[in-house]
């Protein structure tokens, strides 16, 4: 009888056995003293409170030889310095390799400030703690591993995607902060502008899904989404934006926190970035904008994210054994910078343009000028760090930019894989990334600043070595 029982044991634990693993985990990493530095407008604000935290969700996974990490972490935007002190810290306790791991923000425009932007500055004392925490959660998520099934799928949302630059009408023109009445096209115009015809480019209205689920019970695990939406705003800072409400949301949606799974890691939601930098919720050619209460916004976008999320979910079909590969490589690309005579007229702007009482620049003169001379202490090249992945037939990219959607779309047509998306704002903040098509035309993501400043041609350069890296994955995969 005592051997029967002990086959029975091994078959048992035999028939949970895989080579494919996964947590997740999430980890606070919001401020704990106010007030505190908030990014997200042109002057620098300040949050005197939380209305929800900012985390730091982290996906763990694993397929017998190679792991791969993924981290979206609730700020406006992550320094490339942060990122790699938390990949450090977190590959000396784990071991894997930091090339591993992709680490990005959400872009919510309600977070405490990890790195300058416009005028507003961290606070040197919260920065420190950031990157311990992001690698806390990293560990975490490993140390969660168990044996899973992993799946993905897209869902399509298009009601909350629009695009945000229009083009300008013949004999129409606007003067930007450099004093210039040529650029084309116009972030923003307003509703039903009459200076503006139709919109510069289209949208994606993916919704990307991976997720995994325990082998054992089929217990959720965690579940990272990808759309591409800048952000959605209205809630006080310190908040998630409709990042954090859709985690919260699909949790509820996958019966997560069911009594059944109490004493067992806790799943995790997560909404990535995707390529999103000239895309927003607001819809400049009706003439219809409701009035929302502080909040209210978010979580109607979340839930209509979280309805083709859901779907997509329903539609997966479940793997035991997964392949991961990745890709990782830095390439240095120019730093666009003022000539002699810009710079001349910044620091005079800079003189005479009066700051307001809360001694910021209100004037975009003002603000640009500013930037400019900021960005003369920047080196002539910049390393940009760019990632591949390969999860079974599903790709990856991950660049550390505000990414024109164009590009994005690109990527899904051309990958060599079946699916693919991209994850905007991705290991470090190089500014917006614009195609040279847009450079050409102008308009806010295009204006020389902290936040948009790799030259013109980056574009071009990001994709098309991200497109050689998706091939080598593809040749590894065949071989």
């Amino acid at each position: 009888m005592q051997r029967l029982i002990l086959i029975y044991l091994l078959v048992s634990a035999a028939s949970v056995h895989a080579d494919f693993r996964a947590g997740a985990f999430a980890q606070d990493i919001s401020p704990t003293k106010f007030p505190t530095p908030v990014n997200g407008s042109m002057k620098g604000g300040q949050a005197k409170g939380i209305s929800d935290p900012m985390n730091a969700r982290c996906l763990a996974l694993h397929d017998g030889n190679r792991s791969l990490i993924y981290v979206v972490v609730d700020a406006c935007m992550i320094p490339r310095e942060i990122c790699e002190e938390a990949k450090a810290l977190a590959s000396k306790a784990t071991s894997i390799p930091p090339a591993h791991m992709l680490i990005s923000a959400t872009h919510t425009h309600s977070a405490g400030t990890l790195t300058a932007v416009f005028q507003s500055d961290p606070d040197p004392d919260y920065v420190k703690t950031v990157a311990p925490r992001i690698a806390a959660g990293i560990i975490q998520a490993v140390k969660n591993m168990e044996p899973a099934e992993f799946g993905w799928a897209f869902g399509s949302d298009p009601t909350q995607v629009f695009n945000r630059r229009w083009h300008m009408k013949e004999g129409q023109y606007y003067e930007n902060p450099f004093g210039i009445t040529t650029d084309r096209a116009k972030m923003n115009p307003g509703q039903v502008s009459p200076s503006v015809s139709v919109p510069t480019a289209p949208v994606d209205q993916d919704v990307a899904v991976m997720a995994v689920r325990s082998l054992a019970d089929q217990r959720p695990l965690g579940l990272l989404a990808n759309y591409s939406l800048h952000y959605v705003g209205g809630n006080p800072a310190i908040s998630a934006d409709y990042y954090g409400a859709f985690a919260r949301e699909i949790g509820e949606r996958l019966n997560a926190g069911d009594a059944r799974y109490h004493g067992k890691p806790a799943f995790v939601g997560i909404m990535s970035n995707g390529t999103s930098g000239n895309i927003n919720n607001v819809n400049f050619g009706s003439s219809i904008r409701y009035k929302r209460n502080p909040g209210e916004q978010i979580n109607i976008v979340a839930r209509s994210v979280a309805d083709a999320a859901q779907g997509a979910y329903e539609a997966i079909q479940w793997q035991k054994d997964v392949t991961l590969d990745s890709e990782e490589v830095d390439i240095d690309l120019g730093v666009r910078k003022a000539s002699a005579q810009e710079m001349a007229q910044a620091k005079e702007w800079m003189t005479t343009i009066p700051k307001d009482k809360d001694g910021q620049w209100a004037d975009k003169k003002g603000i640009y000028a500013r930037e400019t001379v900021l960005l003369a202490d920047y080196p002539d090249t910049v390393p940009v760090k760019l990632q591949a992945h390969r999860i079974g037939t599903l790709s990856i990219a991950a660049i550390p930019c505000e990414v024109f959607v164009q590009i994005g779309l690109r990527l899904k047509r051309d990958t060599p894989f079946v699916r693919h998306f991209t994850i905007s704002l991705a290991n470090g903040y190089n500014g917006y990334l614009p195609t040279e098509e847009d450079h050409a035309m102008g308009g806010y993501e295009t204006w020389r600043a902290r936040s948009s400043y790799l030259e013109v041609p980056a574009a071009s350069k990001i994709t098309d070595k991200l497109e050689d890296m998706l091939a080598t994955l593809k040749r590894r995969a065949q071989e």
